[in-house]
């Protein structure tokens, strides 16, 4: 190639080629200030941009396993709150069976104690039978257990049983129709009175432990969701301090190169001195 030509100016090929690497790179990093990522999309880095992606997935996921864990704990907790209201009925019913068991009392009074001993035991009925949050009751005869997902992809879960709290169930034996008429009826009410509440208390401990449960398990999914975002922002996200002090270096030479080009395209007009 002819070194002094008008119509091959290799100087200003070279410096246009090193003007436009200057301008993508600047670009690039302008980019990279503007979204506070390096990985912006798959053209960045393919393979990089899929693993963030898969990861945000998870993480997307996770928001339904959070909502599934809360849903259930709301369950637990109203059916808990049934619960503790149907102890406290039975230990009042103890308290009115226990008066009525005195034989020197007349049958007036022990006819009223039969009377508040009735009433308590249908509100027991009515708090069991209220005792719904979203449609579902674990504490109805035949009860709903209630279960909750445990993972992202939903084949884990995590299992509450249902417990009985119904009149006449395996936990509160005390039947819809209890009462007592004597001294005699009203001693032996007191056994059935006292047997069913230990069972209620042992039916909330296992609610409770549930509930517990469901709570751990929550703020676990919380701990994986944030370390999973923390990995996708180490993946993706750009370093600015970095950024900053590469866009000063390309912009200098962006400068550099404009002048460079410019140097080279006056090269040639030099030429024109060799025909005077």
């Amino acid at each position: 190639m002819a070194i002094n030509s008008v119509n091959t100016n290799s100087g200003a090929l070279i410096a246009l080629q090193n003007l436009s690497r200057s301008q993508t790179e600047l670009s690039e990093v302008q980019n990279r200030i503007s979204t506070g990522k390096k990985v912006n999309n798959a053209k960045d880095n393919g393979a990089t941009w899929a693993i963030a992606q898969t990861m945000r997935g998870k993480v997307s996921a996770l928001d339904a396993v959070k909502e599934s864990l809360t849903r259930a704990q709301s369950t637990i907790d109203v059916a808990m709150s049934a619960g503790e209201q149907v102890s406290d009925l039975l230990n009042q019913m103890k308290q009115k069976a226990l008066a009525a068991s005195d034989t020197s009392l007349d049958s007036t009074s022990r006819t009223a104690l039969a009377e508040d001993f009735k009433a308590l035991r249908d509100q027991i009925g009515k708090a069991v039978s209220n005792a719904s949050f979203n449609g579902i009751n674990m504490i109805k005869s035949g009860g709903t257990s209630v279960y909750a997902l445990a993972n992202d992809d939903g084949s884990s879960k995590l299992t509450v049983a249902a417990q009985s709290l119904a009149l006449g169930g395996a936990n509160v034996t005390v039947t819809a129709a209890a009462t007592f008429t004597t001294a005699a009826t009203a001693s032996a009410m007191i056994a059935v009175v006292s047997s069913s509440l230990t069972n209620v208390s042992t039916a909330l401990t296992k609610l409770g432990t549930g509930s517990k449960s469901l709570d751990s398990h929550l703020g676990f999914i919380g701990k994986l969701q944030d370390s999973l975002e923390a990995g996708v922002g180490n993946l993706v996200d750009a370093d600015l301090a970095k950024e900053s002090a590469r866009l000063q270096a390309l912009q200098t030479k962006q400068q550099l190169g404009i002048q460079a080009l410019s140097i080279a395209n006056s090269s040639s007009s030099s030429l024109l001195s060799l025909f005077r």
